[in-house]
């Protein structure tokens, strides 16, 4: 492939392609607005804490495939648009996406591709993107082509990785259809499912992280109930996902983070709540979701109170504060939240999180013995040392991940929905 690409935004979805794309042997540059992001790269150092970037980084990218300065934009065949798009209280929020368009179509030439691979609403790349990419008097599907590629990235997995994750690729036309599989054929090494329509491969991101959102809830709900009745949760779980069909096994927990599964929803529910349908379900499990932090909060109070111990003026050991084990993301992490809830009430909080020491109070899973109650927040797998300690002077264990086994917890265990 000869053409040259320009991946712009080189964050947790830009730089892995960044750095795949170079190991494929393409001529590829990448672009960034943050001078310090850029400076790092330029030094050999991943911006992101990640061991797989690091190493990558290291072994590919060099002092100039990257630049914050726009004139790398110049004479591209292709721009990758992997920027931002948060959501701001439940309104998402396309500003970012606005602005790389806007730049990427001051260098446009006929027959530059542009991909956007940033989550958005079903519409937004004909209804948004489009008459941005148009204001260079260059017309989408004649001129210059346009196709969206949603990002799958799962930080931490070494199995599926930037490299092997199957695509979905939807386009404005055929032609651009073509074009942008060209680039993903020669990039990675992953299945692509060619999508009939824009909005279609729009629609799979929102959706795919929708369901897990659902599920979750669902799973999160059954804990509300089973604690209520005095069922185990857990074992209720792991015995119906037995079923050999028609089940799927997801588990409850202290709260839902990272940068998907808390926020696509949203992007599904603004466009159709703005088309004049209401989706309630979705709306529903994104309520029960984000009541998880309190739910969890209250097992403390309800752990410590048996022990006549406010949470105020309490000591709290609070392990883990990025949003799933084994990765120092802290993105929506319930865990920030928790920890706001439990000082609001006047606790103690101090954190221990092997992953984040920057963030961390304690260095060692031996200085939360001396708390009056331990809570576990992230599914860290050093945290299952836990279970081999002596905790006969901790009031409580609150296993926000259900990670321990409650037998040999030597003091009172309270899990999410037992």
């Amino acid at each position: 492939m000869d053409e040259e690409i320009c991946i712009v935004g080189l964050g947790y979805v830009g730089l892995p392609l960044l750095t795949q794309s170079i190991s494929q042997g393409l001529e590829v540059k990448g672009y960034d607005i943050d001078s310090s992001k850029i400076s790092s790269l330029k030094n050999g150092e991943s911006p992101i804490d990640e061991e797989r970037l690091h190493r990558e980084v290291e072994e590919y990218v060099e002092p100039g495939h990257v630049s914050q300065e726009e004139e790398v934009l110049e004479g591209r065949d292709y721009y990758v648009i992997t920027v931002p798009t948060p959501v701001e209280g439940k309104e998402p929020n396309y500003e970012y996406v606005k602005s790389a368009s806007e730049t990427v179509s001051n260098y446009l030439s006929e027959g530059s591709t542009v991909v956007l691979e940033s989550t958005v609403a079903p519409g937004t790349c004909r209804k948004v993107v489009r008459p941005i990419l148009e204001e260079s008097g260059y017309e989408v599907g004649e001129d210059i082509h346009l196709a969206f590629c949603p990002e799958r990235v799962d930080p931490g997995n070494e199995k599926w990785t930037i490299r092997n994750i199957p695509r979905v690729l939807g386009a404005y036309s055929d032609r651009g259809r073509e074009k942008a599989r060209e680039f993903y054929d020669n990039a990675l090494e992953a299945d692509i499912f060619e999508a009939s329509s824009l909005e279609v491969a729009e629609a799979s991101k929102v959706t795919e992280n929708a369901f897990r959102d659902i599920n979750i809830a669902y799973a999160n709900e059954l804990a509300k109930t089973f604690d209520s009745i005095g069922v185990d949760a857990k074992e209720v779980i792991e015995a119906a996902d037995t079923k050999p069909f028609g089940f799927m096994a997801h588990y409850p927990g202290a709260g839902v983070g990272g940068h998907c599964i808390p926020v696509d929803p949203y992007f599904l529910i603004k466009e159709s709540q703005d088309a004049g349908h209401d989706p309630q379900l979705l709306s529903k499990a994104r309520e029960i979701n984000e009541s998880m932090p309190e739910y969890t909060v209250q097992k403390v109070m309800k752990g410590l109170n048996q022990d006549e111990k406010p949470v105020k003026n309490s000591e709290i050991a609070l392990l883990g504060l990025a949003y799933k084990g084994g990765v120092d993301d802290k993105r929506r992490s319930p865990a920030l939240e928790i920890k706001q809830k439990l000082q609001d009430l006047g606790g103690d909080v101090l954190v221990y999180d092997p992953y984040l020491p920057e963030d961390s109070d304690l260095e060692s899973l031996e200085e939360v013995l001396d708390s009056d109650c331990i809570l576990i927040a992230t599914d860290h797998q050093e945290f299952l040392e836990l279970g081999g300690k002596d905790l006969t002077d901790v009031s409580c264990v609150v296993d926000g991940r259900n990670m321990l086994d409650e037998e040999r917890i030597q003091t009172r265990y309270y899990g999410i929905g037992n």
